[in-house]
């Protein structure tokens, strides 16, 4: 089982930076990926970024590139979502996400068994 915790979320205005952080109770980082997840109101849930196991390659969002940045601390097991720039398009509420596997299980809601319960961003014009 693993457990997982984000944290980080807040209010901004539309301009602003937010770093949310996700903490694993447990984080094999060699035969797991990670991801975070982002949910709209009235929309379905999507794929931000993700981080393959081992090596940590990563894969963001084709909108989000040059924006978002995911990266991770493997002795403090610990996944970060650098938001800078943030956009009212960006609000919902952000959802932390792990499976053994590789980087593609963390891309597709589907595919992912581990869950946190998610970290409101708000971001006003």
């Amino acid at each position: 089982q693993v457990q997982l915790v984000e944290s980080g979320g807040g209010s901004v205005q539309a301009g602003g930076s937010l770093r949310l952080s996700c903490a694993a109770s447990t984080y094999t980082y060699s035969n797991a990926c990670m991801g975070w997840f982002r949910q709209a109101p009235g929309k379905e849930r999507e794929a931000v970024a993700a981080l393959a196991p081992r090596y940590g390659a990563t894969q963001m969002r084709d909108s989000l590139k040059g924006r978002f940045k995911i990266s991770r601390d493997i002795v403090k097991k610990t996944l970060y979502l650098q938001m800078n720039n943030l956009q009212p398009e960006d609000t919902g509420m952000y959802y932390c996400a792990a499976e053994f596997g590789p980087l593609r299980f963390c891309v597709s809601s589907s595919l992912v068994g581990y869950w946190g319960q998610g970290t409101q961003v708000t971001v006003s014009s």
